[in-house]
């Protein structure tokens, strides 16, 4: 299945919150959310009414906002959620875990991209290294203590210095570390649930995936 090329701001009016997947422009008044918070399809200018939503609904909900926020297909996603099942925890909690320690998702937390979907593309082109060895696989999984820096011949990159101005007063997670002059971040301790600043209720994810 090939990953959603469409317009993003559906995929937000859809779950009916922002899912950052347009860097700035989420945090502006022109956000999809801002001035027109009705799911798509509706007619023009009607607003979002509650809806009653349970059960199956509900919990299919939840796993849409996190698959969409990053970015992953459905096949992915079950494996994460596998591997989250076989570790000892919280299978909820682990599953969101897996998700930030991507690579793609710690260069967007560490302000060097202005959204997910960008951080991937950079990604994939090479602008990274880990431990100070190319990286171009965004779903890599970073552990506690890797170093993630730009290469050399991209900290000249405009995409990358124009995110690094954007983001600068937005701060990033208390378990990264970065170093601004020297363009490299790392990965301090293992992400808590408080320090995903995801409104999601993952155990409704669990309870989905468990039928």
């Amino acid at each position: 299945m090939a990953r959603y090329a469409g317009p993003v701001c559906r995929l937000c009016r859809r779950e009916g919150m922002k899912l950052f997947l347009k860097g700035e422009r989420c945090y502006a008044e022109k956000c999809a959310i801002e001035k027109r918070n009705v799911p798509p399809g509706s007619q023009q200018g009607r607003r979002r009414r509650p809806m009653k939503v349970m059960g199956y609904g509900l919990q299919l909900r939840e796993k849409q906002k996190v698959k969409r926020t990053y970015g992953v297909l459905e096949s992915q996603f079950r494996r994460y959620f596998a591997e989250a099942e076989r570790q000892r925890g919280i299978t909820g909690e682990t599953l969101l875990q897996l998700l930030e320690r991507r690579l793609d998702n710690v260069v967007y937390r560490l302000g060097l991209a202005t959204s997910r979907p960008q951080a991937r593309q950079l990604v994939r082109h090479g602008h990274f290294y880990v431990n100070g060895k190319r990286a171009d696989v965004p779903s890599y999984s970073l552990k506690e203590g890797d170093a993630v820096s730009v290469r050399e011949r991209s900290n000249k990159k405009a995409s990358i210095l124009y995110a690094m101005e954007e983001v600068k007063g937005r701060g990033i997670p208390g378990w990264l570390q970065f170093d601004a002059s020297a363009m490299t971040g790392r990965v301090a301790s293992l992400p808590t649930r408080e320090q995903i600043n995801l409104p999601v209720q993952e155990q409704l994810i669990v309870e989905l995936y468990s039928k």
